[in-house]
């Protein structure tokens, strides 16, 4: 019975998550504005549950005037027309039942798509500060579980109580008409079934509680070990065994729970059906005493004896029904709160496209700032207060520094660089090198001053229209687990195979492509780890060169390459950004040396700006830096 399986499932609910708390103001509100979009299905949902209720009635009804009127008149005639009705009735509330189970998945998938596109649109445009603060797989619990719980809001608790209402209201109604006493008589019997069903309630609720605690730290152990990092650190430690050992005592754990909570879910339904039986022989007992006495006619009594069983489970699944509101608002309300999470690299609504740009930048009197998570809603999805020691990353991602008094990372500082200009950015780890190349891309706004391009301040031009005109390559590029072809073609989707041929080329990874198996349908795996340091990193150039930006941003671009293939990718990255502005994070004497202009940046300060020689002759930080890098066995690296 559907009224069964639901209250089963309400039972699963743990009142503990929801006992003492108070839902967010509005709550309410947002979630029926979700559903405006399906309110016609919502409608036929509801008079498909009332017909389905309504239709069930017909036969106990029909079964007592077969018994009283039909067979004692020995009317064929009529036993037939009865019969017929109750056919047809039964295949009527079968097609009502798919009818409404049809709008309930609508609804509950309509509704999964539209919070799940919606959150994944949200938080994709948060700012990077955003995901440096949260931990993954609480941002992904809350965009899969909340979201499935909001979803049983329709599907499974508003499903329930309507149908259960409906169906408790028409059947005790039906019985009242036909016999009143014997259906308080049923009614008197509920408290008997209620009390020992609540304390199995309770134990469940328990139970179900400690499985999601087992499985998610399950889930926590399998991310992290059985992904390419931590599969390797596990071999080469030889853990292989404490491993197993201790994922054995959770699963165990978990296994030993599921058994117990079979039983008490067997003891529930036990429970109910003893009930029902019980409740069904009092009913046919004090019945029979009055069909005897002549107050009661045999088919009224076999009509109540059909519809008893249907008042218990409804009316016990409505005990339950404020824990289930609660917590289909509880997930409700963990949606809206990401959906509400500000964001505050969004454009202005009076930005505008950046249409053409030449190249020109320019950094006036830029300060700037790590935001720290003092957002109540970023600690719970495991933030912490941010630190200069916590951003750590590639050009998207600012480096760790070293300042760990949380101060300016960048300090007024202030540079004009040229179109068509090769400017590096040396100085010691931590001085704010990658956080000036994150500033251009406005991946983090300013705290003072300006970072225009062309002219136009960054934050008064549209994210995307500037981004397109930028194009990135990090120390350690991401590529996602999928073909080559498909992560050189992120830069642009209508890339055709010539122009990716020639972006390979330009790379120089054209010959290594080619002696793939699959050439560029090869897939690179998670993080393209089935690809070496340097293999990866001209890849990631070969994806920049398709995108044809107008300025170039190098974090250490060709450090992971050997000493032929970094001459080989500079010369091919001297002839692709020949016309582009380029700003190259450099630890390497090579890109030093021929730079067009070196900004030298030291605890957040432009302290040094000029050519090489220059800046040789001024015998200042940079002076120091580079005796660093020639005094070393190989140039490896500023730190």
């Amino acid at each position: 019975m559907q009224s069964m399986a639901s209250a089963h499932g309400a039972m699963g609910h743990d009142p503990a998550g929801v006992e003492g708390r108070h839902i967010a103001p509005g709550t309410v509100r947002r979630a029926a504005a979700l559903a405006r979009p399906y309110r016609m299905m919502l409608s036929g949902f509801l008079a498909a549950q009332l017909l389905g209720a309504l239709a069930f009635l017909v036969p106990p009804i029909l079964f007592g005037r077969i018994i009283d009127e039909a067979i004692p008149a020995g009317d064929r005639w009529q036993l037939n027309v009865l019969a017929a009705i109750i056919v047809a009735a039964a295949f009527c509330e079968a097609g009502l039942s798919f009818i409404e189970r049809w709008w309930s998945a609508r609804i509950g998938e309509g509704l999964i798509f539209d919070l799940r596109v919606s959150l994944y649109d949200h938080v994709q445009r948060m700012p990077i500060a955003f995901f440096t603060h949260v931990q993954t797989g609480s941002l992904i619990s809350r965009m899969n579980n909340d979201v499935i719980g909001a979803q049983r809001a329709f599907t499974g608790t508003l499903s329930s109580v309507v149908s259960n209402t409906i169906v408790l209201a028409t059947t005790l109604v039906a019985m009242l008409a036909l016999e009143w006493r014997l259906t308080l008589l049923a009614l008197a019997l509920l408290p008997v079934f209620i009390a020992p069903t609540k304390r199995v309630g309770r134990r469940l609720q328990a139970l179900t509680r400690q499985s999601m605690e087992h499985n998610a730290a399950m889930n926590t152990v399998m991310t992290e070990r059985l992904n390419v990092a931590g599969a390797l650190l596990v071999k080469l430690f030889g853990r292989h065994d404490i491993e197993r050992a201790g994922f054995s005592r959770s699963a165990r754990t978990v296994r030993d729970i599921g058994v117990r909570s079979a039983l008490y879910g067997r003891a529930f339904f036990i429970g109910l059906s003893l009930v029902g039986a019980v409740g069904a022989a009092m009913l046919y007992w004090v019945g029979a005493h009055l069909v005897i006495s002549g107050a009661l006619t045999v088919g009224t009594l076999v009509a109540m004896g059909l519809m008893v069983v249907r008042i218990y489970m409804p009316l016990t699944s409505l005990t339950n029904a404020r824990v289930d509101v609660m917590t289909a608002l509880v997930s409700f309300e963990r949606v809206f709160a990401v959906l509400d999470l500000p964001n505050p690299i969004a454009d202005r609504s009076n930005a505008v496209d950046l249409d053409s740009v030449d190249g020109r930048i320019e950094l006036r009197e830029v300060t700037f700032t790590y935001p720290a998570a003092d957002s109540e809603m970023l600690l719970e999805l495991g933030g912490a207060p941010a630190t200069p020691q916590q951003h750590s990353g590639a050009p998207a991602t600012p480096q760790q520094h070293s300042d760990t008094a949380g101060g300016p990372v960048l300090d007024r500082v202030s540079a004009v660089i040229e179109p068509g200009q090769t400017v590096a950015l040396v100085g010691p780890s931590g001085a704010g090198k990658t956080t000036l190349a994150a500033l251009i891309a406005r991946l983090y706004d300013v705290d003072g001053g300006a970072v225009s391009i062309d002219g136009h301040d960054v934050r008064d031009v549209t994210s995307a229209s500037l981004r397109s005109h930028i194009g990135v390559v990090s120390q350690d590029p991401h590529l996602f687990h999928d073909t080559i072809a498909a992560n050189l073609r992120y830069a642009r989707p209508s890339a055709t195979d010539e122009e990716l041929a020639a972006a390979c080329r330009a790379a120089h990874i054209d010959e290594l492509i080619e002696s793939l198996p699959e050439g560029a349908d090869t897939v690179v795996g998670e993080r393209g780890y089935r690809l070496s340091g340097g293999e990866k990193q001209r890849l990631a150039i070969a994806r920049v060169l398709l995108k044809r930006p107008a300025i170039v941003v190098l974090d250490e671009a060709t450090s992971h390459l050997d000493s032929e293939n970094e001459a080989l990718v500079q010369s091919a990255l001297a002839t692709a950004l020949a016309g582009r502005t380029a700003l190259v994070i450099a630890h390497r004497l090579s890109t030093i040396t021929d730079a067009d202009q070196i900004l030298v940046l030291d605890h957040g300060r432009l302290v040094e700006q000029g050519r090489h020689l220059d800046l040789l002759a001024a015998d200042g930080l940079y002076a120091d830096l580079y005796r660093t890098l020639v005094g070393a066995d190989e140039p490896a690296g500023v730190s």
